[in-house]
């Protein structure tokens, strides 16, 4: 049947060529931007999960950029108890040269003046070594990780003990005699070891954090291909659609323009 109301055909052509020419378009898009997911239309809940990731991700990256600097804070207090190692070291050899009988007047007060030095440094040590503008020794250095998530969060404190000559124990200590000197080098020989201990302690705390670093930077490592795997485009999938896409345009044009023709075919009636 012939008619001049409605083209039932032009109309089938002309919305599939409509719709060719969208998926036409997303194609392109895709491939401009190398994404497969442009806008929430194109796949919302792939696009709700790849949020979620990057979120995660994000977080993730902090926490391990936060373990590095817990780890280099960590390392700072252990530098500087390395330098009371070798300041008590000497204090040693002081103290046992003094605990010495013979030596004079002259010869213990100079003995005194360097072990009282020795005992100045370690005080300045322990108030002048900071990092990050903040004091290492007398407080706690708290590290803080989330994997994003409610649950995912844990925040590690280590307790770094305050350095100076009273909280290790020598105080008032003196080489000015024999006597002194001995109950000194019994003091600085204690304190080593308490030195040794806090060292330790220190140690594991940063063996903690590396560890926890790595892990954090694995998963974040992880979670980066999975959201690639959700929101990067297949290329070569995407450059077949262009071509189909493409072909079905220059279909779909020429379907609508024979369709178009076909009415024409109504006026060779009229003549």
């Amino acid at each position: 049947m012939l008619s001049i109301l409605n083209s039932v055909s032009s109309l089938t052509a002309e919305n599939a060529l409509s719709s060719t020419q969208a998926n036409l378009q997303k194609t392109l898009t895709q491939l401009a931007t190398g994404l497969r997911i442009n806008s929430g239309s194109d796949d919302a809940a792939g696009l709700s999960i790849a949020n979620g990731l990057a979120a995660n991700i994000s977080a993730l990256s902090q926490s391990a950029q936060n373990t590095a600097n817990g780890v280099g804070a960590l390392q700072t207090a252990d530098g500087a108890l390395s330098q009371v190692t070798s300041l008590l070291n000497r204090a040693v050899t002081l103290a046992t040269e003094a605990s010495n009988g013979g030596l004079s007047t002259t010869q213990s007060t100079a003995l005194d003046t360097e072990y009282q030095a020795i005992l100045t440094e370690i005080g300045t040590i322990g108030t002048t070594t900071n990092f990050n503008g903040t004091a290492v020794f007398g407080g706690n250095i708290d590290v803080f990780t989330s994997d994003g998530s409610t649950s995912g969060s844990n925040t590690l404190s280590t307790a770094i003990s305050a350095l100076d000559t009273t909280t290790l124990g020598l105080g008032s200590s003196d080489l000015t005699s024999a006597a002194n000197a001995k109950t000194a080098l019994s003091k600085i020989t204690a304190a080593i070891d308490t030195i040794a201990g806090n060292r330790g302690s220190i140690g594991a705390a940063v063996n903690q954090l590396q560890s926890s670093g790595n892990v954090q930077s694995t998963e974040a490592t992880n979670l980066t291909s999975a959201e690639n795997d959700i929101l990067n485009a297949d290329v070569s999938k995407t450059v077949a659609s262009m071509t189909q896409y493409n072909i079905l345009q220059q279909t779909g044009m020429a379907a609508l323009s024979q369709s178009n023709q076909a009415q024409q075919s109504v006026l060779k009636l009229l003549q």
